[in-house]
């Protein structure tokens, strides 16, 4: 790896990703900011994606791949990729999803000016084959710890976290939602999170992954809500019955 430090290291765990991973990549080196490094962890795939990372590491000093002999599950992958980054901002961005080319530029500007330590964004939806589909994710300008345990609006795909005001930090290790137990993390030191409400990046729907089983994603909210935020019976289900609102209309 080179030896200066870039500004920005993005965190991308992969798992048989050859499909989607090169537009994922690309959407990173297209950005208007350059000072990045993109760290992305293969989770054991068992196609193509470790030929397809090889060769954007060889054409791209910027791009560095860690190659698990198993998988692990994506809270691990992040994790040892958050092992090896030297940013001073952190950004997560999945191996099916894409960013706009400003979406970096504008976050940085929004933290720096603002002098905010955790923000997110807007983001778009496409479809399985890439095609975008008429529905926004407008984002609130502001989530507490309590709100987040209501409405679990942050896109992972459009987080950035400056770890000079956080501090280091990890993901639990959970197959789903580790995302989510991750920023209440955060948010439960008295942090707020803050949104830039621009559609700067895209999410694809539609693959057959853990985090689109709906069902599951719910069980594991629950899961997070009494197992790992200790919240009472009555609170978490509090919690759990606006989630559930915020998640069919963010749908709609």
């Amino acid at each position: 790896m080179p030896l200066k430090h870039p500004t920005v290291s993005i965190i991308t765990p992969a798992y048989n990703s050859a499909r989607f991973i090169e537009k994922t990549i690309e959407s990173v080196r297209n950005q208007t900011f350059k000072d990045w490094e993109m760290i992305i962890v293969d989770d054991g795939s068992t196609d193509n994606t470790r030929i397809i990372l090889s060769k954007y590491e060889e054409e791209d000093d910027r791009i560095h791949t860690i190659f698990l002999q198993e998988n692990k599950g994506p809270a691990l992958a992040r994790n040892i990729a958050l092992e090896k980054a030297r940013g001073r901002y952190i950004a997560f961005l999945d191996s099916d999803d894409c960013w706009k080319p400003e979406k970096l530029d504008k976050q940085l500007l929004f933290m720096e000016s603002n002098d905010y330590a955790f923000t997110y964004t807007g983001y778009e939806y496409i479809s399985h084959d890439g095609v975008l589909l008429k529905k926004k994710v407008s984002v609130p300008l502001q989530i507490s710890y309590n709100d987040m345990l209501k409405n679990t609006i942050i896109g992972c795909l459009t987080v950035m976290i400056d770890r000079k005001k956080i501090g280091s930090f990890q993901m639990p290790n959970i197959r789903t939602r580790q995302d989510l137990a991750t920023w209440l993390a955060i948010l439960k030191k008295g942090v707020f999170a803050y949104g830039l409400n621009e559609t700067l990046a895209e999410y694809r729907i539609g693959q057959p992954s853990i985090s689109k089983n709906k069902w599951k994603a719910a069980k594991m909210n629950w899961y997070v809500y009494r197992k790992l935020e200790k919240l009472n019976w009555f609170k978490a289900l509090w919690c759990f019955s606006h989630y559930a609102f915020h998640a069919v209309v963010k749908r709609i």
